[in-house]
């Protein structure tokens, strides 16, 4: 028995197929090969075709099931038992009556809809807003819709209901439009306090709730494979889809994250720490966000925080591609850099130069670099310095989260992008205290797996992740912790972040 995932992102569509009883990947790819196109007709804006998500779905279902059968003979699509679907967060999908696309997606990166959400925070209140969904309404998907409403009227009341992207790719599957009380809470929509749709904020936009679709569980049956979804797919008709989840819960998922104190992190273009809370809380200057956890319940609250660094591996990439020996690999780069000691001779780097940072009051400082030496400082040093400022970025927003009580002992995270670098690894292990351990797994083997608990293959999360092996454990080193705690001091004085 199979369980197929697919993780939709901003830039490709991935899917893999798990074995079920074993655990192992049968066949995983990802499509298109290049990064999907992003569409940005005006300043701040980003949308895509969900048309291109769904040709690049099929694309990537048909090969992950040649795949398969190449590998092994007996593969026969009849043995797929369930669907799982992570997707890109926070964006926004419209469709007609007859469960059509009005207009292409904004989506998650998209900032046009910045001012609705400020002046909702004003007018509503900060109070109201963040005790009642945790979050201001920011850029999340209400505010996006609260834009198309006003300069886009037509579309507006074509719509039949509006969507996250998941939510779209399910309905594509299986006819059936929902949506689930985690998802809602992604866009802002999740009244916290009374358990329903925030009934308040609808009524402050001006929106009817009937542009919600129905509300199903994160885990269950939310749909079968039409006969038409099942014949693009190449799969069986009447596979259900019995999973969905945004893109950062689904990735704590993957790394059985789902109890209050774990942790999950990624350190891609931009990083993310997300850690669960027994409680429904939140900051009261909104630089983290929460949201609902994939096991959130009315009686067993559990509340996904979120804190987002965008300016993390792009700079690695950037000091790559405009200041390393062209042809350089980044494991080359991590060899340079460990040969400077802990604190890079004095460099310190800022790392925040992709955007405004949230977790810095949605303030734009951009990147800066402090205390360079020319006598003394090459590119070992630079490339040190910023994988250690990455790391204390991540430090900077875990005390933030520290104090609306996620407490840190243990950083779980993919074997992947920033968390291959020695140094980055080992300067937040130190900083943090944390043991932080490595796994060799993804957001589509983590919704495949979310799939077989939603089937009932799996009785427990345990059961799902039994099969779940460490690639790495990487322990505070005592005797760096000091030099590692002066340097991460010394970057906040020189960021101002004291």
């Amino acid at each position: 028995m199979y369980l197929l995932g697919y993780d939709l992102g901003s830039s490709s569509v991935k899917a893999s197929l798990v074995d079920s009883a074993t655990g192992a990947v049968a066949a995983s790819d990802f499509f298109p090969k290049k990064e999907m196109e992003i569409k940005s007709e005006k300043a701040g804006w980003a949308e895509q075709s969900p048309e291109t998500w769904w040709v690049n779905l099929k694309a990537v279902t048909k090969a992950v099931l040649k795949a398969a059968g190449d590998a092994d003979a007996a593969f026969d699509v009849a043995k797929i038992a369930a669907i799982g679907i992570s997707y890109q967060m926070h964006g926004l999908v419209l469709v007609d009556e007859a469960m059509r696309v009005i207009r292409d997606s904004i989506i998650w990166c998209d900032s046009r809809a910045v001012s609705y959400g400020e002046t909702a925070l004003k007018e509503i209140g900060v109070e109201q807003c963040l005790s009642r969904t945790l979050n201001s309404p920011g850029n999340f998907t209400l505010s996006k819709l609260a834009w198309v409403k006003e300069n886009e009227p037509d579309n507006y009341f074509r719509a039949k209901y509006y969507m996250l992207p998941g939510d779209y790719i399910a309905l594509r599957m299986t006819g059936q439009a929902c949506t689930t009380v985690s998802g809602l809470s992604e866009g802002i929509a999740w009244d916290f306090s009374r358990n329903e749709p925030a009934g308040f904020l609808y009524d402050y936009f001006g929106f009817n709730k009937r542009l919600i679709p129905e509300i199903a569980p994160t885990f269950g049956v939310q749909g079968r494979l039409t006969a038409i979804a099942a014949a693009e797919l190449g799969l069986a008709e009447g596979v259900p889809v019995t999973y969905r989840a945004g893109d950062q819960p689904n990735n704590a998922l993957s790394l059985n994250v789902l109890e209050p104190g774990e942790i999950a992190a990624t350190a891609g273009t931009s990083g993310v720490v997300y850690g669960v809370n027994g409680d429904a809380k939140y900051d009261p200057q909104s630089r983290v966000n929460s949201f609902a956890h994939v096991n959130h319940s009315v009686s067993r609250a559990r509340v996904g925080v979120l804190l987002c660094i965008n300016g993390a591996a792009i700079l690695n990439a950037w000091i790559k591609h405009n200041l390393a020996p062209e042809g350089i690999t980044y494991g080359e780069m991590n060899e340079l850099a460990k040969a400077v000691p802990t604190g890079s001779e004095g460099l310190s780097m800022i790392p925040f130069g992709n955007g405004a940072e949230r977790v810095l009051c949605n303030s734009e400082p951009g990147c800066s670099v402090h205390g360079i030496n020319f006598l003394r400082h090459g590119l070992p040093h630079l490339i040190r310095a910023a994988h250690e400022g990455i790391a204390f970025s991540f430090k900077y927003g875990m005390d933030i989260m520290n104090s609306i009580g996620i407490e840190t002992k243990t950083i779980r995270a993919g074997y992947a992008n920033l968390f291959l670098s020695p140094i980055f690894r080992q300067t937040l292990a130190n900083i943090t205290g944390a043991t932080i351990e490595l796994y060799n797994t993804d957001g589509s083997v983590g919704a495949a797996r979310g799939a077989g608990i939603g089937a009932g293959i799996y009785k427990t999360p345990a059961e799902a992740f039994a099969t779940l092996k460490k690639v790495l454990v990487v322990a505070p080193e005592q005797a760096d912790m000091p030099a590692s705690m002066d340097a991460y001091e010394l970057w906040r004085k020189r960021g101002n972040l004291i």
